[in-house]
């Protein structure tokens, strides 16, 4: 026991891959196990599920409450991806889930300036930090939220994209992967089924294992991640990596990429900003940059399950994130002056930060589910 812990300790590397390694095959196994057991449920199941998401405005507050309660839109687009893939929901309501989890997404980092309440002036660079993030993904919905309900051109333009990307065998790059992890679901399946019977317990049973397994491997592969990556880059952040805001841009598209989760990388800047270390000019490119990397999940669930309509789901992530770079980018004051302002509000009260994230959050996600559906 010593031995290993000894080398553990010499080699943090070694042992981050490997972690890594095998946390990315149980993602992969989780995707699988989630596709075979939903379709275990048949068509009443998935009629049910479409007909919950069939209001396009529930649909969109579904994805905030989800990923505020789970803490990763990695999660929610992945979960999002597999029911397509299964059936069990379609493009058309998966798609304002998908940008409802853009919001909830940016919770954690959100909660990550918290910690210094205490200390006015650093909470308050701190709190503009996290909340840019927020605004730019609220202003983004603004506009693009009503222009895909009355157009559907992601939709479009998504299925487009995901058909071209079937013509040169996009779909069949990760195909081994199926190989491995299709036997092992088929197996899990049979398993519950003579241990528990053909009643439904057992479809439920594999349904709640496989998010189970979704959520343990998303959140090892990012601590795994987080040692091979962030450490290293943490020292250049403010001398090299946010020297202009294109660099900016590309170290948070990069870096979410590699880290597998957009709510590390946002959330590592905030403690910066609060030292004084990053302004709120440097960050706010940062952050759209994340909002791109963070769509690599999706694109990779939707490249396992094999499934034309899930990479559609994939792509109208992607396509989402960038028409909302494109239209607010060059407007990028005004997120930056919404963030300021109430960071510099919430500093006079503070309950007003908790309340926020209390309300926005979960508060009205539920009341409008709720009411709506």
């Amino acid at each position: 026991m010593e031995k290993l812990k000894e080398f553990s300790s010499n080699y943090p590397n070694l042992i981050a891959g490997i972690k890594l390694a095998f946390f990315l095959y149980l993602f992969f196994l989780s995707l699988q196990l989630m596709g075979d057991s939903m379709k275990l449920f048949g068509k009443d199941f998935a009629n049910t599920l479409i007909q919950t998401t069939s209001n396009p405005f529930v649909g969109l507050f579904i994805g905030i409450l989800a990923t505020s309660v789970v803490q990763s839109s990695s999660s929610t687009t992945s979960i999002v991806v597999g029911m397509v893939a299964a059936g069990a929901l379609n493009i058309q309501g998966a798609i304002p889930i998908i940008m409802g989890a853009n919001i909830g997404t940016s919770i954690t980092n959100t909660i990550a300036s918290l910690p210094q309440i205490n200390r006015s002036n650093e909470f308050k660079r701190a709190f503009a930090a996290a909340t840019v993030h927020d605004f730019f993904n609220f202003l983004a919905v603004i506009v693009i939220f009503p222009i895909q309900v009355a157009t559907n051109f992601l939709d479009v333009a998504s299925e487009a994209l995901a058909k071209s990307f079937q013509n040169v065998g996009g779909l069949d790059f990760l195909s081994p992967v199926k190989a491995i992890t299709k036997p092992v679901s088929k197996e899990f399946i049979a398993l519950m089924q003579s241990g528990i019977g053909d009643g439904t317990l057992y479809k439920w049973i594999a349904l709640i294992a496989a998010l189970a397994i979704l959520f343990i491997a998303l959140k090892y592969m990012t601590v795994s991640l987080k040692v091979l990556i962030i450490s290293k880059a943490k020292a250049w952040f403010d001398e090299i990596l946010f020297k202009t805001a294109p660099r900016a841009f590309v170290v948070g598209l990069l870096l979410t990429v590699l880290v597998q989760s957009s709510s590390i990388t946002t959330s590592l800047v905030v403690p910066m900003a609060g030292a004084g270390l990053l302004t709120l000019i440097q960050i706010f490119p940062y952050t759209l940059g994340s909002n791109i990397g963070t769509t690599v999940t999706a694109l990779l669930a939707a490249l396992i399950t094999g499934s034309i309509s899930a990479l559609a789901v994939a792509f109208a992530h992607l396509l989402f994130n960038i028409s909302g770079i494109i239209f607010w980018w060059p407007f990028k004051k005004f997120p930056l002056f919404l963030a300021d302002k109430f960071a510099e509000y919430s500093i006079k009260n503070k309950l007003i930060p908790v309340a926020y994230i209390l309300i926005l959050f979960f508060i009205i996600p539920v009341l409008v589910i709720y009411l709506v559906n």
